[in-house]
């Protein structure tokens, strides 16, 4: 976990809110997949950290990140705690398992809850009312109660290490605009997208129409090879038409078409095709609750789920252009 003291501009900005501070704390492990410990040292406020992990905690700590051994620890020194973690039962366990965030009971010190984790947006409703259910130690402004916000990100660890991340953010809106200066930090904007459960569900709808424009770039990649078309003679097509998108003017999952992306590493770093999985299937169990067809989610998760049984669970998601084709790299 990681706790942050505000910046003076950031407290410059809050003194015009209704809330008058604003420390913060945050879990891993996707906390230290997206901020590494050079980078979250970096950051101009006092920061706590703590994972379960011996030997990330004293990496960060020989940083000069102080480290705490609980959840529940990083909540009592933080006025703002954010979350980020692989699944709903690692949220709810950081929250409400032994020595979690609410620990304490009904009286909790952090006024705000940030959980910037992929997760569904029942999981972050029902967290939401629990948190609004408690009562703060110390009164913030005029409201006796904290808040929390679901504030998934989009970008990647390339984003994150840069800082220009972006937030989708559900929950009330009047704490969004409180925190606003916080997403901002750490990077580039962020959208608020509504009520509790919706910056969940903004992020689920992101990663389903990345998982499917990525499938969509690879197979017409591999197309275009195998009819004799050089991948980066295509990739220029696309991205001076109507094909260009993320997936093929960003994010190139052809090997030799782009430096500095999972291609060009065979696949290594970036997002985890296993992640993708979980996140296909966190759509299609949200299309089933509301009665939605959802062909393409079903069709491309069968897909990114036999890359994972092919070992690839642990490569970058665009490994799936491997799924279409077969021939030789871009030279």
């Amino acid at each position: 976990m990681a706790i942050f003291r505000a910046t003076a501009s950031f407290r410059q900005y809050m003194s015009k809110s209704r809330f008058k501070s604003f420390p913060v704390g945050s879990e891993t492990p996707s906390i230290r997949r997206f901020f590494s410990a050079d980078a979250l040292a970096s950051f101009q406020w006092h920061k706590f950290f703590s994972t379960r992990n011996r030997n990330t905690m004293k990496n960060y700590s020989d940083r000069g990140v102080a480290t705490k051994e609980t959840p529940f620890e990083v909540a009592e020194a933080s006025d703002v705690v954010i979350t980020m973690l692989p699944s709903p039962s690692h949220v709810l366990d950081v929250y409400n398992g032994s020595h979690g965030l609410l620990h304490g009971g009904s009286h909790i010190r952090p006024w705000l809850l940030i959980d910037s984790s992929t997760i569904d947006p029942q999981t972050s409703r029902e967290l939401s009312a629990v948190v609004s259910s408690c009562v703060l130690k110390e009164k913030r402004g005029s409201w006796e109660s904290p808040v929390m916000l679901d504030a998934p990100v989009s970008g990647g660890v390339l984003a994150a290490d840069a800082r220009t991340l972006t937030f989708m953010v559900g929950g009330l809106e009047e704490a969004y605009h409180a925190a606003k200066a916080l997403f901002l930090a750490m990077g580039k904007g962020s959208v608020y997208c509504g009520g509790a459960g919706n910056g969940s569900a903004a992020k689920i709808c992101n990663n389903l129409a990345l998982a499917v424009s990525m499938l969509g770039v690879s197979e017409a990649l591999a197309l275009g090879q195998s009819l004799g078309i050089s991948a980066k003679t295509l990739t220029k097509v696309f991205n001076s038409s109507s094909a260009r998108c993320w997936s093929s003017e960003s994010y190139n999952p052809v090997p030799g078409v782009m430096e500095e992306v999972p291609s060009a590493r065979d696949y290594d770093g970036g997002f985890a095709t296993k992640l993708m999985v979980k996140d296909l299937n966190l759509a299609k169990a949200s299309a089933s609750e509301v009665g939605l067809q959802h062909p393409l989610t079903s069709q491309g998760l069968e897909i990114y789920e036999k890359l994972c049984k092919d070992g690839y669970e642990n490569k970058d998601f665009s490994c799936v252009f491997r799924h279409f084709y077969s021939g030789d790299n871009e030279s």
